[in-house]
């Protein structure tokens, strides 16, 4: 028979096990997937967390995610950190990493912002941009894909195009949006631009640089209305925080709608603090744009460019718009996905109709309704990506200070 003061003690073990584990934790929480633990399943998606779980708040030093959560006598955690892919979803995300998924991390970059990839299918070829100030003509670097391993080199256009942030392709050129200006690049004088560069010749062309009179922020990332082939692109105010810009901005934070058969730009959503990834779905009817005002910094010319913080309660949070009258019409804006790290970065939605977005150490993959499926987990904050190879199932990503590559049943939109 058990005396008083084991039962005194076996209850309030009891009673702290409870508070532990509260009814309602799925164990484990975190499992092995398979692939020699370079995937995990998180069950129920960790709905229940036992006592006591801490995420500590990513900074602009640092950036942590859903694998520093700390969470007690929830060992199964650990599996997190050692892995490439997070899959939530275990019955679409497994089957979209298909039977060899794989992730490699390929190029060592400097801590620059790696930004704008843009694959030219004919060539083989995968651009890219490095951004840092000082204000400067810095070289891209380029991606050559016919080589086995693949290399990494700078390149320049000509004439050159300073810092550009986003990228994509249309009629067998690449479109890159310009993030920067002053009057001394090059010898001469460039601003905020949508520019056009063919990857045969390296030619560039200036399409777009002013709205009547007025110089744009930034030209943070652009898309192809995979219909019309008008350019859409953000405007958001990073090259004046990150001293990209001698000038600062004068007009608000917007996203815009650019035909190049006619020169017109137009407004189309006004309402985003800080507008930065946008992204079709292929049938070109819901369009996609990033808020990245989380991220954000001081509008003051008497002070200069002052640099960015990074505020966790911030925006942060993916929107869906539909688009109609042939692509010439956005409306209904609703909240999509909030980034469950850091910010939402690049955007791309693939053929599958998955929407992925650069998000700190990582990539997610989001499906039509808003529910992550799978998370790359990388050692690198992420800021963009671009499909590549013949059946677009080699997604590309890059950022400060690394490129790498992940091979998977993911495939990307066909651009032409």
């Amino acid at each position: 028979m058990l005396n008083n003061a084991v039962l005194l003690l076996l209850s309030s073990a009891a009673a702290v096990l409870g508070q532990l584990l509260p009814a309602g934790v799925t164990t484990p929480i975190v499992q092995d997937c398979g692939f020699n633990g370079t995937v995990v399943c998180v069950n129920r998606y960790g709905a229940v967390l036992p006592y006591h779980f801490n995420r500590t708040v990513s900074a602009n030093g640092a950036d942590y995610d859903f694998r520093n959560t700390t969470a007690g006598n929830a060992s199964s955690f650990d599996l997190l950190a050692g892995a490439d892919f997070v899959v939530f979803d275990q019955k679409r995300g497994l089957q979209y990493l298909g039977e060899n998924p794989s992730y490699q991390f390929m190029f060592s970059v400097s801590a620059a912002v790696h930004e704008a990839p843009v694959y030219a299918p004919k060539q083989n070829l995968l651009f890219l941009s490095q951004l840092a100030p000082p204000a400067g003509v810095l070289p891209q670097l380029v991606v050559n894909l016919n080589e086995d391993p693949p290399t990494l080199s700078d390149y320049e256009p000509n004439p050159p195009i300073y810092a550009p942030n986003g990228g994509s392709f249309r009629n067998g050129f690449i479109v890159f949006g310009a993030s920067g200006g002053n009057d001394s690049i090059g010898g001469g004088e460039q601003r905020a631009s949508l520019r056009t560069v063919d990857p045969a010749t390296n030619q560039s062309t200036v399409l777009l640089n002013n709205y009547f009179g007025y110089y744009f922020n930034t030209i943070d990332d652009v898309a192809i209305h995979p219909v019309t082939k008008d350019i859409f692109f953000t405007d958001p105010q990073y090259s004046w925080f990150n001293a990209l810009s001698d000038t600062a901005p004068q007009l608000g934070t917007a996203s815009y709608r650019f035909n190049p058969a006619t020169g017109a730009t137009f407004l189309i959503d006004d309402t985003i603090q800080q507008p930065n990834g946008i992204a079709f779905t292929p049938d070109g009817n819901t369009l996609y744009i990033s808020d990245t005002g989380a991220v954000s910094g001081t509008i003051d010319p008497r002070l200069g460019s002052q640099g960015t913080t990074f505020n966790t309660t911030g925006k942060r949070a993916v929107y869906a718009f539909d688009v109609t009258n042939n692509g010439t019409r956005v409306l209904n804006r609703r909240s999509f996905y909030l980034s469950q790290d850091w910010i939402p970065d690049g955007l791309k939605v693939s053929q599958e109709g998955l929407v992925l977005t650069g998000s700190g150490h990582g990539v997610d993959v989001v499906d039509d309704i808003g529910q992550l499926l799978i998370r790359i987990q990388t050692n690198y904050t992420v800021q963009n990506f671009a499909w590549t190879g013949e059946n677009l199932t080699t997604l590309w990503l890059m950022g400060n200070n690394g490129i790498s590559k992940v091979e998977w049943n993911i495939k990307g939109q066909r651009l032409t």
